[in-house]
């Protein structure tokens, strides 16, 4: 349901500053609200559909931040990085501001799809083990993949420190070195292992489909949108996969 805020409060809660520094904003006639000037912090407006600019750069108002990137390799999703930049030098810094989080870290060398969120539910959904919300991997292998190989895989590989053998649900193969490899699960260095497992060795690892939410052909490297409605629907656990 639509809110009406002042737009100081507005730019505050959007991440771009303190709300004296969003007055000041406001004042020095900075800020667009709809298409028309605004320099009137008080001002109120409906926050539905709202649209705004801050200094020329344009924004749409969002209520709790729902977003994908393309993680390149070479980064971390941290925001106190070690070794390599942070994936959240590569957003917008008032989005950075909400706190948002990545859900489900990738490894530094691992690309591909990642969702990131400042709405604490959806993130425990997510990533929850109750919901085992499917993940697809594109894995290229060293060497060349067999047929036993995916069946042991299917079957399941018996990983050190853990109980019980660790099962793919799905695993096909592209070509001799590239399989597609669908987790339900999130162990550490899960598809390394398992591919080790099966006495092979994973030289490129890619994420390319979270739940029935496709990495976007048109997104490129580096690159980060908000999630749409039909991408929210397409990410929403079904009921079957939750566990009591």
């Amino acid at each position: 349901m639509a809110k009406k805020l002042s737009i100081e409060r507005i730019l505050h809660n959007q991440g771009f500053g303190s709300r004296k520094l969003c007055r000041i904003l406001i004042i020095n006639e900075e800020v667009t609200v709809n298409g028309e000037l605004c320099d009137d912090p008080d001002a109120a407006f409906d926050t539905d559909k709202l649209s705004y600019t801050i200094k020329g750069e344009p924004w749409v108002y969002h209520e709790k931040s729902y977003l994908m990137l393309h993680k390149p390799g070479n980064y971390e999703c941290s925001h106190k990085t070690q070794h390599h930049p942070t994936i959240y030098s590569l957003l917008p810094h008032p989005l950075v501001e909400r706190g948002v989080q990545c859900i489900g870290r990738l490894d530094e060398d691992t690309t591909g799809l990642i969702l990131i969120s400042d709405d604490g539910q959806f993130i425990h959904k997510m990533s929850s083990p109750k919901w085992k919300v499917p993940k697809i991997y594109e894995v290229t292998c060293k060497h060349p993949v067999s047929d036993e190989q995916i069946a042991h895989i299917l079957k399941g590989v018996q990983l050190i420190d853990e109980d019980a053998p660790i099962a793919a649900l799905s695993c096909e193969k592209i070509s001799d070195h590239v399989i597609h490899m669908t987790l339900a699960e999130g162990k550490y260095h899960q598809v390394k292992r398992m591919v080790a497992a099966i006495s092979n060795r994973v030289e490129g690892l890619k994420r390319i489909q979270i739940g029935q939410l496709k990495l976007p052909d048109d997104l490129k490297v580096g690159e980060w949108r908000w999630l749409s409605e039909e991408d929210l629907l397409k990410l929403k656990p079904q009921e079957n996969q939750a566990t009591a």
